[in-house]
């Protein structure tokens, strides 16, 4: 059963991050049911240094998962 309260939870501390460290920059934020994982896609193309630092920041352990249609994407496992 999946715990939904616990996803939007993880879902507002993955945006204050995101919105503390880079602004407001998020194009979709969004659970993965298939992959068991919220999925971020920003709207701006990390570099390598940068990606690093901000996964550093998140909560809860991020990935990076590539480039995506609009910018950096990471990926964390719930």
């Amino acid at each position: 059963m999946t715990d939904f309260d616990s996803i939007w939870r993880n879902q507002d501390e993955i945006r204050t991050v995101v919105n503390a460290v880079l602004g407001e920059c998020i194009w979709n934020l969004a659970y993965d049911e298939r992959r068991s994982a919220i999925v971020l896609e920003l709207t701006v193309t990390l570099e390598e240094d940068a990606v690093s630092d901000l996964c550093c920041q998140f909560p809860i352990p991020a990935d990076y998962d590539g480039v995506g249609l609009r910018g950096t994407k990471f990926v964390f496992y719930l």
